[in-house]
């Protein structure tokens, strides 16, 4: 076999300028490939991690129903206490589950004693809150780094409508379950910037405030976010918690809870979605390259060298064999074309870091790009031209085995 190798290499380099072509052409497609994916990877890693870590968690539990009326926010689909406790006690026991953060989310009318608008709500334990969504902190844009009892983090795009600042004092109206309406007096702690834009009326007030104003005598929640020590988890504990919380029934016999991890919450999963059905059409387009060019080649191949096989094949060689080399000869090429663009897409990824590259997402400004290379990715797009290598030639190469030696001797 390594002679076959050997005969396979000194044949490449009989023609030296076609190979290098093809070499190169498969050396820049692989680089590009491992590039753009890796960058691709990098882009959509930071992008979750805005929305995850800024406001959604990577896993939310709520009762049923209350995802399909979230619009409305409605209290009489909140957790009861018992249905929390069980929560908690599923959560306890799933080691990959890092910290949660119970919240308490409704609408009501925000006034600066002046005017008045809409806002919603998001009561939280704020130790419990910044320990689920660490980036929520970043998107304070003024003020505290926390919320206390007696105050409130309001929104940017109502802060500048309403031109309220911090160290203001506004009222917040709110209906109860039952129908009634109370009201209660906030500090303005902090301005809060939106994840995705200027638009976004959701503001932050302490847990206890949130029972206060709502007169919750118990301790019922809205949702519980969880965070998880990995984001690989989020598949393997998602099926745990449905298993665990899916006995639950309600009066009706239905399942009690819904578990949705982000890519149920978010619109920006669709955007995600995109990024890997174009990454899939890259790879695509990796195959047509290498596919085209090494048949390209090893038709040339077969058409230059017919007096060559001929006589090979008069002094007996076997069919296979000839197969084989052409075979062995497209391979070559293959791996030479991959291992070369390996080290390119590598050199080119570790360039992207060096300049740091920067964009904006949303109202984030100046994140840094941070790429690498997948070990995985590397794996797959060599194996993906290693095998299209083979495949290309496998035509010309059969073609070669069957020729007729008579007929090839006398080819001109």
């Amino acid at each position: 076999m390594f002679k076959m190798f050997k005969i396979a290499l000194r044949n490449l380099f009989r023609y030296k300028r076609r190979t290098i072509l093809t070499t190169s052409l498969i050396t820049f497609g692989v680089a590009f490939v491992l590039v753009f994916v890796s960058v691709t990877a990098s882009f959509k890693s930071m992008m979750i991690g805005e929305i995850t870590d800024s406001m959604l968690g990577h896993i939310q539990i709520h009762k049923r129903g209350y995802v399909a009326s979230l619009d409305n926010l409605p209290l009489n689909l909140n957790l009861a206490p018992q249905a929390f406790k069980k929560v908690e006690e599923a959560l306890t026991g799933i080691p990959e589950v890092e910290t949660w953060s119970p919240r308490i989310k409704f609408g009501g009318v925000f006034s600066n004693f002046i005017d008045s608008t809409n806002i919603r709500l998001n009561a939280v334990d704020p130790d419990r809150e910044w320990a689920t969504v660490p980036l929520l902190s970043s998107r304070i844009i003024s003020g505290d780094k926390t919320v206390k009892p007696g105050e409130i983090l309001v929104p940017e795009l109502l802060a500048k409508g309403m031109k309220v600042k911090v160290g203001d004092t506004a009222v917040v109206v709110a209906t109860n379950e039952d129908g009634s309406v109370n009201g209660y007096q906030f500090t303005v702690s902090g301005i809060l910037r939106s994840v995705t834009g200027p638009g976004g009326r959701d503001g932050y007030i302490h847990i206890e405030d949130g029972r206060r104003i709502l007169r919750l005598e118990e301790a019922a929640v809205s949702e519980v976010a969880i965070r998880l020590e990995s984001f690989d988890a989020l598949r393997h504990v998602v099926a745990r918690l449905e298993e665990t919380l899916g006995k639950e029934k309600n009066a009706q016999g239905q399942p009690a809870f819904e578990i949705h991890d982000w890519t149920k919450l978010s619109p920006f999963y669709n955007i995600v979605r995109m990024i890997d059905v174009m990454t899939f059409s890259i790879r695509l387009m990796l195959i047509a390259v290498v596919l085209i060019s090494i048949m390209n080649v090893m038709i040339m191949a077969v058409y230059e060298r017919t007096r060559e096989i001929g006589t090979i094949a008069a002094i007996g060689t076997l069919p296979g064999r000839i197969l084989s080399l052409f075979v062995i000869e497209g391979l070559s090429l293959g791996v030479l074309g991959a291992i070369s663009g390996t080290v390119l897409g590598g050199l080119a990824v570790m360039a992207l870091n060096i300049f740091k590259i920067r964009f904006n997402f949303g109202r984030q400004q100046g994140l840094i790009l941070n790429s690498g290379l997948d070990p995985a990715d590397v794996l797959i797009v060599g194996l993906i031209v290693v095998v299209i290598s083979v495949l290309a030639c496998l035509q010309p190469a059969h073609r070669a085995s069957k020729l007729d030696p008579i007929k090839a001797l006398h080819q001109v």
